[in-house]
């Protein structure tokens, strides 16, 4: 686990725009982000910056049979670790493009809307425009009521959530390095 660690600090003082963390998410993390999802229920899953897959692994474990997940990894070698840890599952697609075309590849495979995005996107690193862009594209992926699930280091990112979401309610969690918070917004 110490290599995982050090590899992820590597990448992140490699490429900041794209890496926006030191080290991968904790279990405590992944286990707020994901525990207001409706997995039973859930037949088109998108997660945005997965990293090295810690909530990928987890949303594996609990998406229903039926389901498909569109995992987005711009960063190259995330995206190559990736690739080649999930290829064989058949319902789970590793996608080396910006988040901001998910619409397309939703609907490439005769899906109308993903049920909920799970989004561990480096927002506050990234210009104005470019976050107003994915966050929008979120907007009109999900489905009435669908969920958009991000977390942030700080809480520089409600304003723009807000713009786009109709509701967003905040959690926090100590147990990660750093701290984070985890925002919950609603699509309207």
């Amino acid at each position: 686990m110490e290599n995982k660690k050090n590899n992820f600090l590597k990448e992140f003082f490699k490429e900041r725009k794209t890496v926006g963390a030191i080290r991968p998410s904790s279990r405590s993390l992944a286990k707020k982000m994901l525990k207001n999802v409706d997995f039973k229920n859930s037949d088109v899953i998108v997660e945005y910056g997965p990293g090295t897959g810690v909530f990928t692994r987890k949303i594996i474990d609990e998406m229903n049979p039926n389901a498909t997940l569109y995992v987005f990894e711009l960063h190259k070698p995330f995206y190559e670790k990736l690739k080649k840890e999930f290829d064989q599952h058949k319902q789970v697609k590793i996608i080396n493009d910006s988040a901001e075309n998910v619409r397309k590849y939703i609907e490439e495979d005769n899906n109308k809307y993903a049920d909920v995005i799970i989004s561990s996107l480096p927002l506050t690193n990234f210009d104005q425009k470019l976050t107003m862009r994915i966050l929008k594209s979120a907007e009109i992926a999900l489905k009435p009521q669908g969920y958009f699930i991000q977390f942030q280091y700080s809480l520089n990112a409600r304003k723009l959530l807000l713009k786009i979401f109709t509701s967003t309610s905040i959690q926090f969690t100590i147990n990660n390095l750093p701290p984070a918070f985890v925002y919950t917004c609603k699509k309207k």
